[in-house]
């Protein structure tokens, strides 16, 4: 494989000797690098990334419990180009597709209304419907669309309180969102883009992790959980469920409900690159990464997730200790 290329000739000895130690580097450890393009993205070590902040201390009478339940990993491969919430009724563009879990009634021409009554993919009888975009390996084009898509090893949905009061229910039907699609080309305000491995879960990153082996790839959603007590949905589908302010309240004019944290791990080999199904134009950036919730628990089971999390206990699937 020949070396050469614009810039090289004139390069002194010891910068060459420089240039050699890290090709070497590079190709030993798994990772191909492709300078000015998606390489910002990576991180090949969690050593130096940030630590996962400390729960906020919560108050007396605080809701502290948790409740954790069982809807797959999307074995079934339900996916599409729908996004009900946004885009109801028809298709997306071909080469942003989502992950399911949840409700199965998803198609490309569903709306939300569409849903109720529908099977789901949960133990529990929540017919919610909870998506993201799908995960690739590599990547056939530029743009980082025609890898194949990962199933997740395992995704762990869990239901955490308020470190300020107690949790109401969350309606029916209530839409909420994490993260923000085109947060590559608009500043990344609404960016909430956690990354980890498996062996590091004290550290988080906002960049992809090459993690090593025999370590997964971890990738988190934590939904706001601030309701605004009136609408189920708002024209940039934020402003009826917000963030918790510092310290763990909410907002003046909001209601905490049960906050939903998604946990999915990924076996992807050492040194191989992946990426999220992004717009074009978003360059596969993870700071596109986003999530969406409809809420169809039946009342009964919210019922129960908010009394576990109101009475400090630890519930899964209805279950406690």
């Amino acid at each position: 494989m020949s070396m050469a290329r614009p810039g090289r000739r004139g390069m002194g000895p010891l910068a060459v000797a420089l240039e050699f130690v890290l090709v070497v580097g590079v190709v030993a450890a798994g990772i191909t690098l492709r300078p000015g393009r998606a390489d910002e993205f990576y991180t090949a070590s969690m050593r130096g990334a940030e630590a996962v902040p400390a729960a906020e201390p919560a108050v007396r009478g605080a809701s502290t419990g948790s409740y954790t339940w069982d809807c797959g990993r999307n074995e079934r491969g339900h996916r599409n180009t729908a996004n009900i919430v946004v885009t109801p009724g028809r298709p997306g563009p071909a080469h942003h597709v989502h992950d399911y879990i949840g409700n199965l009634g998803v198609q490309d021409d569903s709306t939300v209304d569409s849903l109720v009554g529908k099977p789901t993919t949960c133990t529990n009888g929540d017919a919610s419907t909870y998506y993201w975009p799908v995960l690739r390996t590599g990547g056939a084009d530029e743009g980082g669309h025609g890898g194949p898509a990962l199933v997740p090893t395992a995704v762990t949905m869990t239901y955490l309180g308020n470190p300020r009061g107690r949790v109401l229910p969350m309606p029916r039907l209530l839409r909420a969102a994490v993260g923000d699609a085109y947060a590559h080309t608009n500043g990344g305000r609404n960016a909430r883009v956690w990354w980890s491995c498996s062996d590091t879960p004290d550290r988080r990153t906002s960049k992809y992790p090459l993690c090593g082996d025999g370590a997964a790839v971890v990738r988190i959603f934590e939904f706001p959980s601030c309701w605004d007590g009136r609408r189920l949905d708002s024209p940039d589908h934020r402003q009826q469920v917000v963030f918790p302010a510092r310290g763990g309240g909410c907002p003046v004019g909001t209601f905490a409900v049960p906050r939903l944290r998604i946990t999915m791990t990924y076996a992807v080999p050492p040194g191989v690159r992946y990426r999220i199904d992004a717009f074009d134009g978003q360059r596969n950036d993870p700071a596109t990464d986003h999530g969406f919730l409809v809420n169809l628990m039946p009342q009964k089971v919210m019922n129960r997730v908010v009394a576990c999390l109101n009475e400090g206990r630890s519930c899964e699937n209805g279950g406690s200790s």
